[in-house]
């Protein structure tokens, strides 16, 4: 149960809230737009997750399949591995923006 004050206004599966949605990352050239194919892809940054366990669903990015595989090196791409965490996190900032307008945090 949340409190007042709690950053998640309802509680909310932000896992299948993504699915069905546009990408927010965008990797342009890698970028399927594919909304079919969209999945919450967390931003992994020291000191919020592990080996064994992800970061909170709020550090996340709605990402479409191919900006997924790439921020996580499944595929080669021709961005830097810095450039790739750039585009990562903007998107997870986007994503935040909209999980904001939708009430799903505050």
């Amino acid at each position: 149960m949340f409190q007042k004050g709690d950053s998640v206004k309802k509680k909310v599966d932000l896992t299948k809230q993504a699915r069905g949605r546009e990408c927010t990352v965008r990797i342009p050239g890698i970028c399927s737009f594919n909304p079919e194919t969209s999945v919450l892809a967390h931003y992994r940054l020291a000191g919020t997750c592990g080996v064994a366990f992800k970061p909170d669903d709020q550090q996340a990015a709605i990402a479409c399949n191919r900006c997924h595989d790439a921020i996580d090196g499944r595929i080669k791409t021709e961005y830097t591995r810095d450039e790739l965490k750039l585009m990562h996190a903007e998107g997870v900032m986007r994503t935040q923006e909209i999980w904001r307008q939708e009430g799903f945090i505050k």
